[in-house]
């Protein structure tokens, strides 16, 4: 398996609402030079994280001890900017499963779904019922379910459901990248070629 297989995951959650966060933010394009997915997490969302002397801001989310996760709330329009695969790759290194937004850029979705983070589009109002259930309780715990393909806040009991292409689906509820999604072919794959 190309990285760990997604079916429902009950987290509490970190909210971190900013709009428009873009790649180069998520993972500073100083630290693309390794070309293993591995520690790339230590320098997720760096300049907001370290000052320049590289110690923590006191004032930023991942810093906090208050919120802890393997789902990251972001506000809308996640992942813009460059198409560098590397921001996913910080994501779930760090240890994220989930990346909940009212908005994704289309490269970012498709990064993350590849590398094993279910990016969970939803509407404005329910990303705004999500805050607020953390800003009340920072251990509100939501639960992200593939099979159904709805996100609930648990607490509350508020749901919603969303929206994945079926074969991204399927890859995630397996633990498979494109690769693996062939290899778990190829039996037929043989018999195909063998009867043309």
């Amino acid at each position: 398996m190309a990285y760990d297989s997604f079916s429902i995951l009950k987290s509490s959650a970190v909210p971190m609402p900013i709009e428009n966060v873009d790649t180069d933010q998520i993972i500073p394009a100083r630290f693309l030079k390794a070309t293993e997915r591995k520690g790339f997490g230590d320098n997720l969302f760096r300049d907001w994280r370290y000052d320049k002397n590289d110690q923590p801001k006191a004032d930023f989310v991942l810093n906090n001890p208050t919120y802890s996760g393997k789902i990251l709330v972001g506000g809308k329009n996640f992942g813009s900017g460059s198409s560098r695969e590397h921001a996913a790759w910080a994501i779930y290194d760090y240890g994220f499963r989930c990346v909940v937004s009212s908005f994704f850029a289309d490269i970012f979705r498709g990064n993350a779904i590849n590398v094993g983070i279910l990016p969970v589009q939803v509407s404005p109002e329910f990303l705004h019922q999500i805050f607020e259930a953390i800003e009340k309780d920072p251990t509100t715990e939501l639960e992200v379910n593939l099979p159904d393909q709805t996100i609930s806040i648990l607490a509350t009991g508020a749901t919603e459901s969303f929206a994945i292409n079926g074969y991204k689906k399927h890859n995630l509820l397996n633990g498979f990248d494109d690769i693996d999604y062939l290899q778990a072919m190829k039996d037929e794959i043989k018999a195909f070629s063998v009867n043309r």
